[in-house]
């Protein structure tokens, strides 16, 4: 009767079968598989990551994998590690999270990043799976650009033709109320008003057209804009909308400043209108190599479901336009009342070397 006893030889062919298994796994992966140490090295990659990357494993195993992110998150890597072997507390850890990866060739892209932490008798190690997300951000990008175009259509039928008619009708009206005027006719007071309420509706027309135009900016154009955006909400809603720069934002990349642009007007769209607040401030400021737009109303709020899902067409949208300039989106509850929507971008404007 033979011994049901493995022998050394058989476990040593199965732990072999395991392995064998576990590194086809890693390397048929679409996704990019990369462990790191508790100091940030990393210490395996698998192929998708040699491919998204652009590095050889030999050029990236033993490295800081901060070597994968481009500024300001290079500089902040490590100091987030810190922190977390310091006080436990993580930020990324179990949970996912949209970031920028940057490539071997200097180009940047977007990602969706999945953390997790083994804690093994040697130390911990992190795992991290990194997918690709350039493709959903260039058709997410068609999208809006479409939305952008259709918009720009609309408000130039506005601006050139309801515009024009109602400045002909307003004319025609005046002309008609000083006839009346020079014959004493009883009908002038309501002509007077009925060219009143002409005259405010090509105004608001005006307004309309300007907002759904795309903002062609310089790079201190932004915050004319916000400014611009503020004291019409004023004029048109009769709410308090004040907007704050203490120093100067000069945002180059018009593609940035318009999809910040477009977030503030659907956050104070969205505060009007679902959370009826009475007053509404706009704020941009620089921060740590960050742009950072923030709408605070005094409203009635929203729902917890919703801000933490981020549901709605207008969420999305404002979610979709961070993304699309790298920047993230949040939204939360003011301890005051009423809602604070900030966005967080990057700050691609060129700076003056310090050698300079």
């Amino acid at each position: 009767m033979s011994d049901p006893t493995p022998s050394i030889a058989d476990l040593h062919r199965e732990l072999e079968a395991s392995q064998m298994r576990v590194h086809g796994i890693l390397e048929t992966a679409v996704n990019a598989i990369i462990t790191i140490s508790e100091r940030g090295i990393i210490e395996t990659v698998n192929a998708a990551a040699e491919r998204i990357f652009g590095y050889t494993r030999e050029e990236m195993i033993g490295q800081n994998v901060s070597m994968l992110m481009p500024t300001p998150y290079r500089e902040q890597h490590d100091a987030y590690l810190a922190n977390y072997r310091h006080t436990g507390q993580p930020k990324v850890i179990g949970i996912g999270r949209e970031a920028i990866g940057k490539r071997k060739d200097g180009s940047t892209f977007p990602l969706d990043l999945s953390v997790g932490e083994v804690k093994l008798p040697t130390g911990r190690i992190f795992t991290g799976i990194i997918r690709d997300l350039t493709d959903r951000r260039k058709l997410e990008e068609k999208i809006l650009s479409i939305s952008e175009e259709e918009q720009a259509r609309i408000g130039r039928d506005i601006h050139d033709d309801l515009c024009q008619q109602l400045a002909a009708i307003g004319c025609l009206t005046k002309v008609v109320y000083q006839r009346l005027t020079a014959s004493n006719s009883p009908e002038t007071l309501q002509l007077a008003e009925i060219a009143r309420l002409i005259t405010s509706a090509n105004v608001r027309a005006r307004e309309m057209s300007r907002g759904l135009i795309p903002v062609v900016l310089d790079a201190a154009g932004l915050m004319a804009a916000l400014a611009d955006l503020a004291s019409s909400t004023e004029r048109i809603f009769r709410i308090s909308c004040p907007f704050r720069c203490d120093l100067p934002v000069e945002v180059a990349d018009n593609k940035t400043a318009t999809q910040l642009y477009r977030i503030a007007q659907e956050a104070v769209a969205n505060a009007i209108k679902h959370s009826h607040a009475e007053r509404i401030e706009l704020s941009l400021e620089l921060e740590d190599g960050m742009i950072v737009l923030t709408i605070r109303d005094n409203g009635r709020g929203m729902p917890e479901g919703d801000v933490r899902q981020g549901s709605g067409l207008g969420l999305l949208t404002m979610n979709h336009r961070a993304r699309m300039i790298g920047g993230t989106l949040t939204i939360m509850p003011d301890p005051l009342g009423g809602t604070i929507v900030q966005c967080h971008a990057p700050d691609l404007s060129p700076h003056p070397s310090s050698d300079s």
